[in-house]
């Protein structure tokens, strides 16, 4: 029978490989090259160390770093431009990836308590994009959960940008709706953040407080992404030695 429910605490010592892919986009890249570096035990823990590879080298403007997990994957053979999350048009799968389900979604609530330790060069996100399957459309939108920059994290006093809402990207069918909502959170402390959605709209809340209301949201199976960045280019020449992580304590992730 399908589980409608997903909750983990990441509290075993190895990852559910039937739910999470431990790599970032690893089409466009290598499993090699987007291989998460992540601990658990304590709630998951991922971070970019200093030495970690740089992705997509030579084509992702601005350099990045990343360790990031998702619940699904797949595309087309190398050389083909079929896979998921294209950032440049007419772009080349370097690897193919073996299709891969883990956990997909087209409605409901997901629920995520989770802190993080950023500098400016640094971002840490939640978000669910399309599955992007179907090649007769684009069903390639997001739902973003939170996006923090750590230059939007101010500390004295505690408040963070948090940008949640709808990114359609090349999806016709969906309207941009996203924003940085400023909220006087310290977000080196736990804080609880929540999307529920239907047909009708999104709804987007952190602490229990609503921030967004979004209508139309995308209804197609949407796969979760999970992620933390370091951006090299951004840095200010005292901070190369700073490594970013994001600390999950719970995530739910409810069908409906």
């Amino acid at each position: 029978m399908r589980t409608e429910v997903l909750e983990e605490r990441f509290d075993g010592s190895t990852l559910d490989g039937e739910v999470w892919l431990p790599h970032y986009l690893p089409a466009w890249s290598s499993r090699a090259q987007s291989r998460a570096c992540f601990r658990l035990g304590d709630g998951l823990r991922l971070n970019v160390p200093v030495d970690h590879p740089l992705w997509c080298l030579g084509e992702h403007v601005p350099p990045l770093r990343v360790s990031g997990l998702q619940t699904g994957s797949w595309s087309g053979p190398a050389g083909s431009t079929r896979g998921q999350q294209r950032f440049v048009e007419g772009q080349v799968v370097r690897e193919e990836q073996p299709r891969f389900e883990g956990w997909l979604m087209s409605g409901g609530r997901v629920d995520i308590r989770a802190r993080m330790t950023l500098s400016a060069r640094s971002m840490a996100a939640l978000w669910m994009s399309g599955f992007e399957d179907d090649p007769a459309q684009e069903q390639c939108g997001e739902i973003c959960v939170f996006e923090i920059f750590g230059r939007k994290v101010h500390r004295d006093p505690p408040s963070a940008e948090v940008g949640v809402g709808i990114k359609p990207f090349r999806d016709p069918e969906l309207a941009e709706d996203f924003a940085a909502v400023r909220l006087p959170v310290d977000v080196t402390e736990p804080h609880n953040f929540v999307v529920r959605w239907d047909a009708r709209e999104a709804v987007f809340s952190v602490d229990d407080e609503v921030v967004r209301t979004c209508p139309r949201p995308p209804r197609y199976p949407l796969q979760l992404m999970l992620a933390v960045f370091d951006f090299p280019d951004w840095s200010t020449g005292t901070d190369d030695h700073l490594v970013p992580e994001l600390v999950v304590e719970h995530l739910l992730a409810a069908r409906g």
